[in-house]
Order: structure tokens, then sequence, then C-alpha cells
């Protein structure tokens, strides 16, 4: 199985995790508290709190800290309240954005968000501006030191859209409905080192920058990513 790789796309923000650690917990934190809320406080009964618990556990989110975070949900004095907001827009060079938010005040998120954009050499667009661009997709990635052949079987065997080797990772795609069942295969398998393991968004095109613009770019991302109503950032940027 065969296709253009899209692990490029999130590099740059698992280096901003590696420096900023704690904030990326706090951020994790408060969408298992979003999740656990919204249904039940038991992973196993609530698809989108487990699919969130997975994706700070590829984190190497402390268990304790997960668990804090459901219990503070399941608390009768919780007063914690956000609401999902999405923004899509375009930064330099054209590259369409997707920006996930969790918020107790609408009104200073879409500020901050506009500013940033503004700032940064971009400009907000309308609701479906650009998500039409990208795919809901289950994006698990672990290191090539596994074996090829077995990895890649297991995976088609489990629902992958897709499996590319690139550099020294094994990246695999699949419908978010699968990638549960897929991440219990590959760990039944013998897959202990997950880099990656979440249900996010996949550009369908990447679009390759000259250095300048893509240091612009990676701007933008950072001054994003400082903001701690912002969750998620999705590009489609190579």
């Amino acid at each position: 199985m065969s296709g253009h790789s899209k692990w490029s796309t999130i590099k740059h923000k698992k280096g901003a995790a590696d420096q900023a650690r704690s904030k990326v917990f706090q951020k994790l934190a408060k969408e298992i508290l979003v999740a656990a809320k919204s249904g039940d406080p038991n992973p196993d009964n609530n698809p989108s709190l487990r699919m969130v618990v997975e994706k700070a556990r590829s984190q190497n989110m402390p268990k304790d800290n997960i668990q804090k975070a459901i219990d503070k949900a399941k608390g009768t004095g919780s007063t914690d309240n956000y609401e999902a907001i999405r923004y899509e827009g375009y930064g330099p060079g054209g590259i369409a954005f997707i920006v996930d938010c969790l918020t107790d005040n609408k009104n200073r998120t879409a500020s901050n968000v506009r500013a940033a954009f503004t700032k940064r050499g971009g400009n907000l667009g309308t609701s479906g501006s650009v998500s039409y661009m990208f795919k809901r997709r289950g994006l698990i990635v672990i290191p090539s030191t596994y074996d090829e052949d077995e990895i890649m079987m297991t995976s088609l065997d489990n629902g992958a859209l897709d499996f590319v080797k690139e550099d020294d990772v094994f990246t695999i795609i699949s419908e978010p409905e699968d990638f549960i069942k897929l991440k219990e295969a590959l760990i039944n398998n013998g897959v202990e080192d997950f880099i990656t393991s979440e249900v996010t968004f996949i550009a369908d095109n990447l679009i390759e920058l000259d250095e300048d613009t893509k240091e612009k770019v990676e701007k933008l991302i950072d001054t994003l990513e400082d903001d701690d109503d912002v969750q998620n950032i999705y590009h489609n940027m190579a």
C-alpha cells in the first residue's frame, strides 16, 4: 500500500509539544473534561472520550493527569463550561487552516484568533471555506523498527486506508470509526511505541513552500498554539 504521507504536516506540532509539554497537557485536560461531560465519563462507554484519552496517551500525558480531568468532569462542583468553536482561514502562501478552540468566552477567542492571522499575514474565512480540503481520519505513526510486512498486513486486515513508510516511521491512515480497532490490533501484535495516535484532519493535497514563506506559516502556528483557547490546528503545508 502506498501513498503520499501526511506525517510532515504534524512534525511542527510535535516539536512544539516537546517544548511546551505542560501547556499541551493543560489543553488535553480541557478536551478530556469536555468529552467526559458530554457523555458517560467511562471511556469504554464514550467513544469521543476514548479518542481523546488515546490522543493524550500518545502525547505521554501521565495517567494521573488523565484521571484527574475525568474525575473533575464527574464532580458535582465542576463549573467549567467550554464551547467548541471552529475557525477556518488562510495563512501565508495560501495555506489552508482549520483552528479548533474550546472557550468560555467566544468574543475573546474570536478576537485573539483573528489577530493572530492578521499579525502573521493570513486572513480568516467563512465556515466551510477550507474544510472541504481535509478529511477526518485516524492517524497512527509508529517507529519503523517493527517488521514492515507484519505491521502492514495487520493494518490492512483492520481497516487501514493507507500505509506508508517514510524516513524512520510507518504512517497508517484509517477511517475514524476504525481507529480504535486498528490501534488495538497493533498493540495485540506487539506494538508498544506510538509516536502519534489520534483522530485528526488530514489535507487531501499538501502545498510546498519556499523557506521564507514556510517560516511565516510556522510563526502563525506558534502564535495560535500560544493561545490557551486553541486546541488543535490543521493545515495543508507540506
